[in-house]
């Protein structure tokens, strides 16, 4: 499927960074080639070259996961503040100009988002999670990125991600699949 650029900012939220992704047995062996849970597919798209890698065209294919998520709101019923926990879905990042790909299993993560007076939403992620970074974002993207620990980063009212800290275990998706 084809999709905008808003489209494709939606769909990474939902599916890759809200999902909790990637297996940390795949980082231990440095590869992973396995088609997501029986070769089933519950959503697959593309990012354009420069978007998600740099010169090269991304394909995303993923299965799978179960994620619970609870909604607070204030008196007006505005939701202030999101909790999401459970496991993500095991994805599969292709390289579309050279064919290489890099998959990973599903596995749990945590995250907490909060509703900021000046209309960004800051997130806070935990456990195994993928981030990827588009041109517009701080720092400056493409990128996309395996994180095995706890990360920060805010989102503006024009969807500009901006990265605050990283700790644990990184894994430059993008290099693996050159």
């Amino acid at each position: 499927m084809k999709l905008t650029t808003a489209d494709q900012r939606e769909m990474v939220l939902r599916s890759i960074v809200t999902a909790a992704v990637a297996g940390m047995l795949i980082i231990v062996l440095g590869s992973g080639t396995s088609v997501a849970a029986g070769g089933r597919q519950d959503f697959t798209f593309e990012l354009p070259a420069g978007s998600a890698c740099d010169g090269f065209a991304v394909s995303v294919a993923g299965s799978g996961g179960n994620q619970i998520v609870r909604e607070f709101r204030d008196t007006n019923g505005n939701v202030v503040r999101t909790l999401s926990a459970g496991t993500g879905s095991a994805l599969t990042f292709t390289n579309l100009s050279n064919g290489v790909t890099f998959s990973s299993t599903s596995n749990g993560a945590v995250g907490r988002a909060t509703k900021n007076t000046d209309g960004s939403t800051t997130w806070t992620r935990m456990g195994h999670n993928v981030l990827i970074l588009f041109p517009s974002d701080v720092p400056t993207g493409p990128s996309t990125t395996l994180i095995v620990g706890r990360f920060v980063y805010t989102v503006d009212s024009n969807e500009v991600f901006k990265l605050e800290e990283v700790s644990g275990h990184t894994t430059d998706i993008c290099a693996i699949l050159l």
